[in-house]
């Protein structure tokens, strides 16, 4: 998220142990130009392009109960963990109808992160970090502090490819660790009660974090960890923030919680004239001075309202928020746990209160109706996964080669073409036509047991 990367779980009621939900999960991609929504009978894709009108591009029954669907950018690549089997991940490529292989792990999967380099998947006390161009298995973290929520971030700034986790089970520290060199950078101690979400400025030069109190919101500099901003959205309650999300030029910070109130705080450095603002003066002098001023003193003078505010139509529903822009002017996008996505206008130069310029529908009726045929069956056979140039060179809706490329032990690619190198560059990927990756040749279980499948 990255838009959308708040809590770590589902938008809606469904998690592991949760069968039956009739809506899982909502996520926005790594550049909130897609919606992805998990369902009681499978998921579907949205492309957020217009604010009037909402494409579903790519609708699938193939698993049931889905409460993670993840979509890489505007690819084809989308992964997707169902309640049915929760260790198992499942990684498709939807335009040509393929899956191109599938990872299982020891426990219950509770998020999954991707970039253009990186795919993380995170259990409760562990953390895998996979190569996304083949799939193969970089590195495990393990005897992480418990994370019943699967709460992490992953920056889509592939350059830098920062995972942010939580350090502690009690109090709010945040691991900042490297998924390029295998290596963690800092530890930020962020707040005194535990994380409740984490977000990634498209940069990765800002981390946003609140804990489980609601009560304030802290930005820090990445990769020092140097508190820069801190923002107090209220004192008379706590609040659980469900999702945190940068504007895309990351002067912009909106919080959702389970409160009919979304606030959207502004990260002001500098004033109209180009003069750095009175506040942001007043920030940078407490903040050279917290060496040796004591914390409750340092922290509460870095501080600021919400520039702006969204009031929800409903409230104590789970949400998921993302900042964007779409038709040319910034827009809140709230997907909301009943299944509806509300767009607002906000208004980058006075704030105030946004304006709700469409409100959408996700699923109609018939998402009530159970439909057995729709359930995946655990005890299918598995076979080895196709290679990215099998899976490429197939029709949109085609059947899979009958010659599929096996995996190496080592995770890598066997007897297959890889990405071109210049699609994972450091500049603009085009990833929207049928050249686009997914870049996967092998698979490999997180157990170190490949299992891939013909759809």
């Amino acid at each position: 998220m990255e838009a959308g990367e708040g809590a770590g779980g589902p938008a809606g009621p469904g998690g592991p142990g949760r069968p039956g939900v009739r809506f899982g999960c909502a996520s926005f991609n790594q550049d909130s130009t897609s919606l992805a929504l998990g369902t009681k009978t499978g998921y579907k894709l949205f492309s957020l392009t217009m604010v009037d009108k909402l494409d579903c591009i790519h609708e699938s029954a193939e698993i049931c109960d889905v409460y993670i669907v993840e979509r890489l950018f505007s690819s084809s690549l989308v992964v997707v963990v169902s309640t049915s089997v929760p260790q198992s991940m499942n990684i498709y490529h939807f335009k040509k109808g393929t899956e191109i292989c599938n990872y299982s792990y020891p426990n219950n999967i509770l998020a999954v992160k991707l970039n253009r380099h990186r795919l993380v998947v995170c259990l409760e006390e562990s953390i895998y970090i996979h190569n996304i161009k083949d799939m193969k298995l970089l590195k495990t973290l393990l005897n992480i502090p418990s994370n019943p929520s699967g709460l992490c971030a992953l920056s889509t700034n592939h350059s830098n490819s920062y995972l942010a986790y939580p350090g502690s089970a009690t109090v709010g520290e945040i691991v900042l660790y490297d998924a390029n060199n295998m290596s963690t950078v800092t530890m930020i101690p962020a707040h005194d009660s535990p994380l409740a979400a984490l977000c990634f400025n498209a940069s990765a030069t800002k981390l946003a974090s609140a804990s489980e109190r609601g009560t304030v919101i802290r930005v820090f500099s990445i990769p020092e960890g140097l508190r820069l901003f801190e923002f107090r959205r209220g004192m008379k309650r706590y609040v659980n923030i469900s999702s945190l999300s940068f504007s895309p030029d990351g002067h912009f910070l909106s919080a959702s919680s389970n409160t009919e109130t979304v606030h959207i705080f502004k990260l002001e450095e500098m004033g109209p004239s180009g003069d750095a603002s009175w506040s942001a003066y007043v920030g940078k002098m407490f903040t050279a001075a917290s060496s040796y001023l004591p914390a409750q003193v340092s922290g509460m003078m870095i501080q600021d309202r919400a520039f702006a505010t969204v009031h929800l139509i409903t409230s104590s529903q789970r949400n998921v928020c993302a900042l964007t822009v779409i038709q040319k002017l910034p827009r809140l996008l709230v997907a909301t746990a009943d299944g509806q996505l509300f767009i607002y206008n906000v208004d980058p130069q006075d704030g105030g209160e946004c304006v709700l310029a469409y409100k959408h529908r996700l699923f109609g009726a018939d998402e009530d109706q159970d439909d057995a045929d729709k359930e995946i069956d655990a005890e299918s056979t598995m076979q080895a996964c196709p290679s990215y140039a099998a899976t490429a060179a197939l029709p949109a809706a085609g059947p899979v080669a009958p010659t599929l490329t096996g995996y190496s032990e080592d995770g890598g690619a066997k007897n297959g073409d890889v990405i071109p190198e210049h699609e994972l560059a450091d500049g603009p990927v085009r990833l929207d036509d049928e050249n686009e990756f997914p870049p996967i040749n092998g698979c490999r279980d997180g157990s170190g047991v490949g299992q891939g499948r013909r759809s």
